[in-house]
């Protein structure tokens, strides 16, 4: 493995109102996002924000999971980080993106201390490595693609 983890956020746009009010909708689909990805549960922390809003926190074994919602946008940010090769990271956030159904979404997959790692592993001449940068993954999705099933 060349890295210790993975961390992919997304931004879901074009969502419901009534959805990203929701707080016990909000909690229920963080947990199933989680599951779905094949990250283990640990627990939750959430909050409603008045006159709108919710923030909800994953805590799984292979890391964490989160929401941020803007009702009144159309918009909800959300990331999940998870460790090892257990848990699919990407998978947490298209469910998400499907459940809030979302009309756009842009998704960045960031893979977590390369820098640690040894530079062999990413084909970089050690000598060189203080120089390199690694670039991250971007997808962006329509409103087909994300209800497709990706």
């Amino acid at each position: 493995m060349s890295h210790v983890g993975v961390h992919c956020l997304i931004e879901l746009y074009g969502c419901p109102h009534e959805y990203l009010d929701d707080h016990a909708l909000i909690q229920r689909l963080l947990r199933e996002a989680a599951e779905n990805a094949g990250a283990t549960w640990l627990g939750q922390c959430s909050h409603r924000f008045e006159p709108q809003g919710v923030t909800a926190l994953g805590l799984l074994a292979e890391s964490h999971i989160t929401v941020h919602t803007w009702p009144e946008l159309g918009y909800a940010a959300a990331d999940c980080f998870t460790c090892g090769d257990q848990a699919v990271a990407e998978d947490a956030c298209k469910y998400l993106a499907r459940e809030l159904k979302a009309t756009r979404t842009t998704l960045v997959r960031i893979p977590r201390a390369l820098g640690l790692m040894p530079a062999e592993i990413e084909g970089i001449n050690p000598a060189d490595a203080h120089m390199c940068t690694h670039t991250v993954e971007v997808e962006e999705y329509t409103d087909a693609a994300v209800h497709s099933g990706l």
